[in-house]
């Protein structure tokens, strides 16, 4: 039997339904954004090839994100929030202390290794941030833990100064380690970089 002309048209109305709903497009860039950036750097990254990742026009994506460097901001910002949640999750996980701020170098040197092109963008497209100032914005989500932590480590007498000043020095640290490892200018071992972590004083 042939199918009327109702049918058809039925049919291709189903074919023509949008993939994602209102409000779900720009959650579904980023991600797309994120995954691409697992095989290639930011810089080799463009609009069009992330609208074809997410099955989206190219004029689509200029409704959530004008330009690259918009989207770039966006995926350094994810990628700032995911390095803070791994460091968090580190130091949960033996229990907080001397030992789980421990956990969140090795946690940064870690996150830096698993996701290289990601690591690079947080830095190079996110606003700057300064463990001096006082209020480090959103997107020093994770220096913001880096200098908490620290501050439940020494004592409660010790100026505000030389705290954020120990937070720097801890800082330089992980992330001197993880640029180096990217660099290849030494290999990663986790061992090792836990034994340089340990063998430095607040």
């Amino acid at each position: 039997m042939e199918p009327n002309d109702n049918s058809i048209n039925i049919d291709v109305q189903k074919l023509k339904k949008p993939a994602y709903h209102h409000g779900d497009l720009r959650s579904a860039l980023v991600k797309a954004g994120l995954e691409l950036l697992e095989n290639r750097d930011a810089d080799e990254i463009g609009l069009r090839e992330v609208a074809r990742h997410v099955g989206v026009s190219a004029t689509a994506i200029y409704r959530h994100f004008p330009d690259k460097n918009a989207l770039l901001r966006t995926l350094a910002h994810e990628g700032m929030e995911r390095l803070a949640d791994m460091q968090q999750k580190a130091a949960t996980a033996v229990g907080g202390g001397p030992e789980g701020f421990r956990a969140t170098g090795v946690a940064y040197v870690r996150f830096a290794v698993e996701n290289p092109a990601l690591f690079r963008l947080i830095f190079s497209y996110a606003p700057s941030v300064s463990l001096l100032d006082h209020e480090l914005g959103e997107v020093g989500k994770a220096m913001r833990t880096l200098r908490e932590n620290i501050a439940e480590l020494m004592p409660p007498e010790l100026p505000a100064y030389d705290r954020k000043v120990a937070a720097l020095r801890a800082w330089s640290i992980v992330h001197g380690l993880a640029v180096l490892i990217l660099d290849h200018q030494i290999e990663y071992d986790e061992d090792t970089i836990y034994r340089v972590i340990s063998g430095t004083r607040i």
